[in-house]
């Protein structure tokens, strides 16, 4: 499907030719834009038909109600797209009452993730604990959580779930520093981010540079694993190796000890 437009077939058992001059005032049209739906119908306008049958009294101003199956989508050109800018979501930001929900610029696309499920923190703070303890080991790295802003390219805004961002000879870089490349970019998905987390951030990270990139699914209980010349993730739901340069050892994730680690009456350890 092309981004600015909706692409709708008939249905193979709709109604014959007649059936659609008759039943077509009461028809819908659906227009989509960049995710967004709306519906256009004649019915909430109103637009009341009749319908006689020989030999059947005649009721003057009646509903001619429609089988769902026989409806037929109409394919219309969108409107042209806003394209919003990094002030824009910056204003947005500063306008929220909270740290939510999350907002994420992405060539010119807004992305919009409501606040993370129990189960979506229990992962990204497992998983930040973990791999702190090996990155103070090895004094490589620094975890940052979202929202906190990744700031990879100019005019665009990031805050993933989690991201890696190097240290100085074994020390914590200057607050606020923003010159500096991630090692590592984590995003556990939901229902909501799914589509922007495995294309478009997905895209841009591979785009960018970013050495890797970890999309870890709740649902399957595993994780993706992306690098800049993917063209296809690998998909582990055992162990994950990871040693970013300068590293002495591999951190290792056991998937299956990471969700074990967040289900539900799961031991605290």
């Amino acid at each position: 499907m092309a981004a600015d437009y909706a692409d709708f077939a008939e249905k193979p058992d709709g109604p014959s030719s007649s059936d659609d001059a008759m039943c077509s005032s009461a028809r819908f049209a659906a227009i989509r834009s960049d995710g967004f739906t709306l519906l256009i119908s004649n019915h909430e306008q109103n637009a009341m038909m009749t319908h006689s049958v020989p030999g059947e009294p005649i009721m003057r101003r009646a509903e001619l109600r429609v089988k769902s199956h026989w409806e037929q989508i109409v394919s219309m050109p969108a409107l042209r797209r806003h394209r919003w800018t990094a002030d824009e979501v910056r204003r947005l930001i500063d306008e929220r009452p909270g740290m939510s929900p999350r907002y994420e610029l992405v060539d010119g696309e807004l992305l919009v993730t409501p606040a993370p499920s129990d189960r979506h923190q229990r992962i990204i703070f497992r998983l930040a604990f973990w791999l702190q303890a090996y990155l103070t080991r090895e004094k490589l790295g620094e975890v940052r959580l979202g929202p906190g802003e990744l700031p990879l390219v100019s005019g665009e805004h990031y805050e993933p779930d989690l991201f890696v961002l190097p240290v100085v000879d074994g020390r914590l870089r200057p607050a606020g520093d923003r010159n500096f490349s991630p090692l590592l970019v984590c995003e556990v998905l939901s229902q909501s981010s799914s589509r922007h987390d495995r294309i478009t951030k997905r895209r841009a990270f591979q785009r960018n540079g970013v050495p890797e990139y970890w999309i870890i699914d709740g649902d399957a209980e595993a994780v993706e694993v992306w690098h800049p010349d993917d063209e296809r993730a690998a998909l582990v739901d055992e162990r994950v190796l990871w040693q970013p340069h300068g590293a002495t050892s591999a951190f290792e994730l056991d998937v299956r000890a990471l969700f074990a680690a967040v289900a539900d009456d799961a031991p605290l350890t």
